[in-house]
């Protein structure tokens, strides 16, 4: 279960980091209303992950997930550049990723 916190917590963050640019510096109700509880919500659940997986191994998951999928947010959402290189590290960054879990104590 821990596992399904930990990876709910990364889609919250994605979710929370998408809002914060969308809060044009918090001046929007609805994107920072979004933020904030998404935000909650991540923490929250990375909070119970921490019961069973070793903290440096939660949080490099967590802002992995957030990273990659915000990442891709970018790609799609915002137009950001799709050259080689960055793809490549984002693939990489999954496979450190998966990597992690393969080798957790837990």
């Amino acid at each position: 279960m821990a596992w399904f916190y930990l990876f709910f917590a990364g889609v919250c963050e994605i979710g929370f980091t998408t809002f914060l640019k969308m809060t044009k510096n918090f001046t929007l109700l609805w994107p920072t209303v979004g933020f904030f509880s998404l935000s909650l919500l991540s923490f929250s659940m990375l909070s119970l992950s921490l019961r069973d997986i070793p903290l440096g191994t939660s949080y490099a998951v967590w802002t992995g997930i957030g990273a990659f999928g915000t990442a891709l947010v970018g790609i799609f959402y915002y137009g950001e550049s799709t050259d080689f290189w960055r793809i490549f590290f984002l693939f990489l960054l999954i496979g450190s990723i998966v990597g992690l879990k393969i080798v957790s104590e837990h």
